[in-house]
């Protein structure tokens, strides 16, 4: 119960806050998801129902989506970004999967980009940001693998992966007798199919090393990369990859800091026939590349700008196919990898 002698602060109070609710309208727009999409891992093949509502909108304001997969992509397609609201103050519409997504109320005016880095914030044609992060969506089963006293999850959904769409096959990705891990390219009707496993983990600062068996064998149209994907951001992303990129006679292997377009962010190298062992080296600042054939050091580089920080990266394991005319695969391809080891 209130006490009497604090009776005459409250009531003015009270009735200058519904006075000013009065003068300026109802609260401010707001909008909510009544229906969203698993989590999932970015797909341009496959997509889900989400839906919401919103309150206060005005007339001629719609929804724009984005889902974020690295960055936020317009929803479903960038030609088409605009989701209209029902007289109901409903709306809804499909997205392809991401780890988050978001819906923004805008003004008709609104020029809705492909892509952000960031989502924008109230302020001009952009009304309201409403975002389903992580928590929020429900995880879909997946297939797992344990491969060196640690749990895979394997890749099912498409992907375009170096630019070129990539089907996955979990009958890709198996483990051996001796426990070594397979990744395979493999024909599935008339199409490729590839593979690609990650950590259920995120491990952060430490060194990483992977024994593999020969990949030089591996054809102009293939690529095999190890890389470790954070889905906050492209350029939080470092990578190990083997590949001749489509070419014949190009040196197959490269070490990576992203973005690759940044010249210095990108060490070539001849990664030689026989097995091998790739070891990452991730501290504050640095990262540091080693290639080890046959007892020797064949490649070395480090990286001190553009590293990433630990988060919500994962490591991945990728073997798939890099569409090039000049030069398309021929045959199925495979790589083994006989373990993998980290240390803080």
């Amino acid at each position: 119960m209130t006490p009497r002698w604090m009776l005459p602060t409250i009531l003015p109070l009270f009735c200058t806050l519904v006075s000013c609710r009065s003068q300026t309208g109802s609260a401010l727009p707001a909008i909510e998801f009544t229906k969203l999409p698993p989590l999932g891992d970015g797909s341009p093949e496959k997509t889900e129902a989400i839906e919401g509502r919103v309150s206060g909108a005005k007339s001629g304001q719609a929804i724009v989506l984005f889902a974020r997969s690295g960055v936020w992509w317009v929803q479903p397609l960038a030609e088409t970004p605009f989701t209209p609201i029902g007289k109901d103050s409903s709306w809804k519409n499909v997205t392809h999967p991401g780890s988050a997504y978001a819906a923004v109320l805008v003004n008709k005016e609104y020029r809705a980009p492909i892509t952000l880095s960031e989502l924008p914030k109230p302020g001009g044609n952009v009304i309201a940001v409403a975002v389903a992060e992580t928590p929020q969506l429900t995880r879909p089963p997946v297939e797992t693998i344990e491969f060196s006293g640690y749990q895979w999850e394997i890749r099912s959904t498409p992907s375009n992966r170096g630019g070129t769409k990539n089907l996955y096959g979990p009958k890709n990705v198996w483990t051996d007798s001796k426990g070594f891990l397979h990744l395979r390219i493999a024909k599935s009707g008339s199409e490729w199919t590839s593979a690609e496993l990650k950590l259920t983990r995120s491990l952060g600062y430490g060194t990483y090393r992977f024994a593999i068996q020969d990949v030089a064998h591996l054809e102009p149209g293939t690529v095999f990369s190890i890389f470790s994907w954070d889905d906050a951001g492209p350029t939080r992303e470092f990578d190990i990859e083997v590949s001749r990129w489509g070419e014949l006679k190009s040196k197959n292997g490269q070490f990576v800091v992203q973005p690759y377009y940044v010249p210095a962010n990108v060490w070539r190298f001849n990664l030689p026939a026989g097995p091998h062992t790739q070891v990452i080296r991730w501290e504050f600042g640095r990262v540091a590349f080693e290639t080890i054939s046959k007892g020797r050091t064949v490649a070395q580089h480090s990286f001190a700008s553009g590293v990433p920080r630990p988060g919500n990266e994962l490591i991945h394991l990728n073997l798939y196919v890099y569409g090039n005319k000049a030069n398309p695969l021929q045959e199925g391809m495979e790589v083994v990898i006989e373990s993998f080891q980290y240390l803080p």
